[in-house]
């Protein structure tokens, strides 16, 4: 008959019960905060229930994630916890980007912002090379057309275009 460490026994990595802690804890929040997003209704049957499928989901993310847990807990330690520690805060990086893009878009427009920041992202990745460029700007100008003149997406134009000659502004407002 198994016992419970040999059922919670599987290859670890090394930042293994730092992302269990954090994942539980999350649920444990959400779960909290259940009732204040969402509702049951009387006279209603289970499965059609607003609350139900929500429910469900965070139950089963607090269960699954408090077992994760306490495998992790079980477990030896794994040696390099803080280097994958590290590895994760690093990424970051491309979050606070994003924040600054974003911040950008309504001040320099929605295609002057995208290519630099194509253009930056790629070249911050290291690559450097001619065709890496000009990849980026292509790529961005295709997004932005398909955003913005194909799916017509209602990005609001940039402070910089109020700078542009009137028939310039509507094009650029409208399309790009």
């Amino acid at each position: 008959m198994l016992n419970l460490r040999q059922l919670m026994k599987r290859e670890r990595k090394p930042g293994d019960l730092v992302f269990a802690v954090l994942f539980f804890a999350f649920a444990v929040f959400l779960a909290g905060n259940l009732d204040t997003q969402t509702r049951w209704v009387p006279r209603t049957s289970l499965f059609a229930q607003p609350s139900f499928w929500p429910t469900v989901s965070i139950v089963g993310m607090v269960v699954f994630g408090a077992l994760h847990w306490l495998g992790s807990i079980m477990s030896k330690r794994i040696p390099g916890r803080l280097r994958e520690i590290g590895f994760w805060v690093r990424s970051l990086e491309y979050a606070f980007w994003f924040m600054i893009y974003v911040w950008l878009v309504p001040l320099a427009g929605y295609l002057l912002s995208t290519v630099f920041f194509a253009v930056f992202l790629v070249v911050r990745a290291g690559y450097r090379r001619r065709i890496f460029v000009w990849s980026a700007i292509i790529s961005a100008c295709v997004i932005v057309l398909i955003f913005k003149a194909g799916l017509q997406v209602k990005i609001p134009g940039g402070a910089l275009y109020e700078y542009l000659p009137t028939s310039l502004r509507s094009f650029m407002l409208t399309y790009l």
